[in-house]
């Protein structure tokens, strides 16, 4: 059972994951993307949702090693289709699931937009975290 990566995380700090699978990616005309990915965290795997610049998609794309080339074609040709959004799925037989081996991303946690309700209260007092986290970084394991 794969579980969210939101329910398992212990407060609102920015945190590590390794063991990365790309599953999907989503994007359209703007410098938008999200990626559906899985990781292997706290004993369990866990999916999350990981908003990123374009730019930075092609950084993750380029550490997908023997499938680097092909994952930045086929994100090309999406591209050139223009048919909005776009969603890439890696997540059955003849497309696996993307590794991103050595790679540890550094996430930050983001949290749904509350509205005022009538109290005048902004915020809620124990919000709970969406399953979308922002991309803070990327870490590269050089083996020696």
């Amino acid at each position: 059972m794969v579980k969210l990566l939101s329910d398992s995380i212990a407060d609102d700090a920015d945190f590590f994951v390794e063991q990365i699978h790309l599953v999907a990616i989503v994007f359209d005309n703007t410098d938008d993307v999200t990626v559906w990915a899985t990781t292997f965290f706290d004993n369990d795997s866990h999916f999350f949702h990981l908003a990123l610049p374009f730019k930075s998609l092609d950084v993750l794309l380029g550490l997908a090693h023997t499938r680097a080339a092909d994952l930045q074609e086929e994100v090309a040709e999406a591209l050139a289709a223009a048919e909005w959004p776009a969603l890439l799925e890696y997540n059955a037989d003849d497309k696996p699931p993307v590794p991103l081996p050595s790679v540890a991303l550094k996430l930050s946690v983001t949290y749904p937009a509350t509205e005022d309700d009538e109290s005048g209260d902004e915020e809620p007092d124990d919000p709970q975290p969406h399953n979308i986290f922002y991309l803070e970084g990327v870490f590269v394991r050089l083996d020696t």
